[in-house]
């Protein structure tokens, strides 16, 4: 990726929000999850969009090339989305994973410059408590690994604990849990923060009928944590006015790094939405 493009915002906190930039085409920001930045999160995605997009790969506060500040709290991290969705100067579509979901539903709720958003299975606090169990124990051998300073253990047991077996053996080969370790200390803090705040939310139900815009909720049909990530979806589809879910067949959590092609596809749909705009 060329080095030299890359687009930096100011949060409203004044936090400098940056990623790097790649592509021709309509702008399309890509927005990481709880675990990673935006150059790890898009990395096998990116080449299956960049002959139809500008892509935009932002790292939220505390990540990747994006400065730092010591409140993290969701709104906080909502300010970092729509501050440099807004400083692009034209209109966008959004695409969110996982923990990223509420932060860009929040800010298509307060952007004019969004016009749609695409989010791989968005994560609502409160819902899918079948799978509770399984996650919190997964994060909990997080913390004890990385308190010990083993990081790539600590992502090994994250991924133990929402990916399926045949997603772990897929990353098994790959330098996955090497390189993603030195997000671990990032996402401890978010959570840590997340887990303590109690003020409103973006995916709160009045502040998910504010988002006015079209929004694709996309869930993997052979995906772990499923009534998790299900019950977010439909929470989403019942509140924002035009929502849709859709099921992407053989797909885990984390799709974006070993189903990309098959998540671009579905993406396709934001350059239908895109060319409705432009002949409206």
């Amino acid at each position: 990726m060329n080095e030299k493009r890359i687009h930096r915002a100011v949060s409203a906190d004044g936090t400098e929000i940056a990623g790097r930039v790649a592509g021709q085409g309509p702008a399309l920001v890509l927005v990481h999850g709880a675990i990673g930045h935006g150059d790890l999160a898009w990395e096998a995605l990116l080449p299956h969009l960049t002959d139809r997009f500008t892509c935009y790969l932002p790292s939220i506060r505390g990540r990747g090339l994006s400065g730092d500040h010591p409140d993290h709290t969701p709104p906080r991290l909502v300010e970092d989305v729509t501050a440099f969705v807004d400083s692009i100067g034209e209109p966008v579509c959004l695409v969110g994973w996982s923990g990223s979901g509420p932060w860009c539903l929040g800010a298509a709720a307060r952007s004019d410059s969004v016009t749609a958003v695409a989010a791989y299975e968005p994560i609502v606090p409160g819902t899918g408590q079948a799978d509770m169990p399984r996650l919190g124990a997964a994060l909990q051998n997080v913390g004890l690994a990385a308190a010990d300073g083993r990081f790539v253990d600590a992502v090994r047991a994250f991924a133990a604990g929402i990916c399926t077996d045949d997603e772990v053996a897929a990353l098994e080969p790959t330098s996955f849990f090497d390189r993603w370790a030195g997000a671990v200390p990032a996402l401890l803090n978010d959570l840590g923060q997340d887990n303590a705040y109690e003020g409103p939310r973006s995916i709160d139900p009045e502040a998910l009928e504010q988002v006015s815009v079209p929004v694709l909720v996309l869930c993997g049909e052979q995906t772990l944590l499923s009534s998790l990530w299900r019950e977010s979806a439909e929470h989403i589809a019942r509140h924002v006015p035009d929502a849709h879910i859709r099921e992407l067949p053989g797909a885990g959590h984390f799709a974006p790094v070993l189903e990309p092609k098959l998540l671009s596809k579905e993406l396709s749909w934001l350059t239908f939405v895109w060319r409705s705009l432009r002949t409206a």
